[in-house]
């Protein structure tokens, strides 16, 4: 999106020009953009996603981090899907720090996410990023399942 002037061209035909400034996108409108309702969602994710997948098939790496696999569909990209969750909180606490948004707009963005439990179901492993755990344990757990 930062990159491409034919994505940051349908952007602004879409949610305004004020949505690239200097360049860069205008994350702040975007997002209220996206926010606003499911219809201007799926006016952005036609044409993001498109571009994504282009370029992922393009580049040639045999993998991706992806927040929205499954509902952009490019799970069908992959044969693996490796999901890292972390509970509601931690997540709402990492977002606001990331972002310097409200509480009430990490959970915003939250909700409009499909649920962890059913990224879960339907990935082939899960690494738990929760500041607990032992993450290179999990990871090496799935590697040795992998290449077993």
């Amino acid at each position: 999106m930062s990159s491409s002037v034919e994505i940051q061209s349908s952007l602004k035909a879409v949610v305004g020009e004020g949505v690239i400034l200097d360049g860069a996108i205008n994350k702040a409108m975007l997002a209220a953009f996206l926010l606003e309702n499911d219809e201007n969602t799926r006016k952005i994710n036609n044409i993001v996603h498109p571009a994504v997948a282009e370029d992922f098939i393009r580049s040639g790496y045999a993998w991706m981090e992806c927040a929205i696999l499954y509902s952009s569909g490019f799970n069908s990209l992959v044969d693996k899907v490796v999901c890292v969750t972390a509970p509601t909180e931690v997540r709402i606490d990492r977002i606001v720090r990331r972002d310097g948004i409200s509480r009430q707009k990490a959970l915003e963005w939250i909700n409009k996410q499909m649920p962890q439990e059913d990224v879960v179901a339907l990935s082939d492993f899960e690494i738990v990023n929760d500041g607990q755990g032992n993450l290179e344990q999990q990871i090496d757990n799935i590697l040795a399942s992998l290449f077993v």
